[in-house]
């Protein structure tokens, strides 16, 4: 792939403390889309640029809990991959991405998750 993303690459920025390691892995114009029990799929949250999508990540990094690479496919310029959470009350999160890539880095990302209720 010589474009510098890897599945190691992808670990260090979903498992690390920060957002702004997964932050950087994304384009400045890249697009997420996420669906769950509230942005169902025909009205998906969609989030443009890195600093919308940035604003989601200091979210989500701002809680108590901790990320998981569970498993990553690459192939070319696509790549999927799962992702599990645990809250530190226990409670479970996992997430079901698709992502394309631009010279290296996120372009577009549809993501899918689940967490206990």
């Amino acid at each position: 792939m010589g474009t510098g993303f890897s599945t190691e690459t992808l670990r260090r920025g979903i498992e690390g403390n920060t957002a702004a390691n997964l932050l950087s892995l994304y384009t400045d114009d890249a697009e997420l889309r996420v669906v769950d029990r509230n942005t169902q799929p025909s009205s998906p949250r969609i989030l443009h640029g890195r600093d919308e999508i940035g604003e989601l990540l200091e979210d989500v990094y701002s809680r108590d809990m901790t990320h998981k690479l569970e498993r990553c496919v690459v192939d070319g310029d696509h790549v999927a991959y799962s992702e599990s959470c645990l809250y530190s009350d226990g409670v479970r999160v996992l997430a079901e991405s698709m992502i394309t890539l631009r010279d290296g880095k996120i372009a577009e990302q549809t993501m899918i998750q689940a967490w206990d209720e």
